[in-house]
């Protein structure tokens, strides 16, 4: 599970999460319904499925786990075993996209990496406030506890991390230390995005995950008070038992896989499930993903958000993805049918 943000880059600094309808249509589709499904590499999408299938409750869910763990042919598997299922909840369809960042950092500070990524502070509790961003960094209450995971280089990459909930750090020696989200603090978040709009320096169409950082950087004191407007502060902890060369945790607690798994709202779709997208925009996408993520910001039957790996080029391109389309959710047979009859929230 990423923070709230993690998300998700430009869904997270600039969306503001809408409540979803209270009766939302289902409509039950047939394969053919799905424009690109017949050139898609579904043995991929299988293999994801295949490794947090495990965590679907419900006899069927069993048994198509099973089968998908069996060896079977792809494309027999899914069309023989799934219905598409279109669930709608009156708002468009929205996909942005999310990354793993890769952080340059160190174990002990200096000149250069002066940034500290903090763990869980003792005095911490679950669901009570605590001190904002500013008083964290500003006030340096945290400085010297022994909190410290890593310190690395750069502020803005520090809050991205935080943003995105989950990362990579490369220390000076090569080796890797991979952190996830621990918890927050309880400060509502504020998008330092819209605060930029609002403030005039851009329009809204202009913003995006690029524009934020390079702003930021270029404004020295003026960039990290930016940065502050913002009260939401992530806590991390060591990933230990994720091998550097494995995806980050997904809110299943497995990894994630790039252009195969997204986040989803797990009110209107199961976590594991396989979904077809559909999306628009400058680059078109039609393939087969597996549900195996969340996000505070990702709210709706027809929201989305599209893993796109680790590094830099992957938050490029994240960064540029907020597109209309359609997602389509495939349930065992009689699962579909059912919930075609007597809808209720997945719980």
């Amino acid at each position: 599970m990423r923070a709230g943000g993690a998300a998700l880059l430009l869904a997270a600094l600039m969306l503001v999460p809408m409540p979803a309808a209270a009766d939302p249509q289902i409509t039950i589709l047939d394969f053919d319904a799905l424009p690109g499904w017949p050139e898609d590499r579904l043995d991929r999408a299988l293999t994801v499925f295949a490794e947090t299938c495990d965590g679907l409750s419900g006899p069927d869910w069993r048994s198509v786990c099973n089968l998908a763990r069996s060896n079977p042919d792809p494309r027999d598997f899914f069309e023989l075993l799934f219905r598409p299922v279109l669930i709608e909840d009156g708002d468009p369809a929205l996909f942005t996209g999310y990354y793993e960042p890769e952080l340059h950092g160190a174990l002990t500070p200096d000149d250069t990496y002066r940034f500290p990524i903090y763990s869980l502070p003792p005095d911490f509790t679950p669901g009570e406030p605590y001190p904002t961003r500013d008083e964290i960094e500003r006030e340096k209450l945290l400085e010297g506890k022994g909190l410290e995971i890593a310190w690395v280089d750069d502020a803005v990459d520090a809050f991205f991390l935080q943003v995105q909930g989950s990362g990579r750090i490369v220390l000076p020696d090569g080796k890797v230390i991979r952190v996830g989200y621990a918890g927050k603090n309880g400060q509502p978040y504020r998008s330092i995005g819209q605060e930029l709009v609002r403030r005039g320096v851009y329009k809204a169409h202009q913003v995006s995950a690029s524009v934020i950082r390079n702003w930021v950087r270029r404004n020295g004191e003026e960039g990290l008070e930016l940065l502050h407007h913002n009260p939401s502060f992530v806590f991390f902890r060591k990933v230990d038992e994720v091998p550097p060369e494995k995806g980050p945790l997904g809110a299943m607690n497995r990894s994630i896989t790039a252009m195969r798994s997204i986040a989803v709202d797990p009110a209107f779709v199961p976590l594991g499930a396989p979904v077809w997208i559909d999306k628009g925009g400058e680059v078109p996408m039609r393939r087969l993903m597996v549900a195996q993520d969340t996000g505070s910001a990702i709210k709706g039957a027809q929201r989305a958000d599209i893993f796109f790996g680790t590094g830099a080029e992957a938050g490029r391109k994240a960064g540029r993805v907020r597109d209309p389309g359609r997602l389509v959710v495939l349930l065992p047979i009689q699962r579909a049918y059912a919930l075609a009859e007597d809808w209720a929230p997945v719980r």
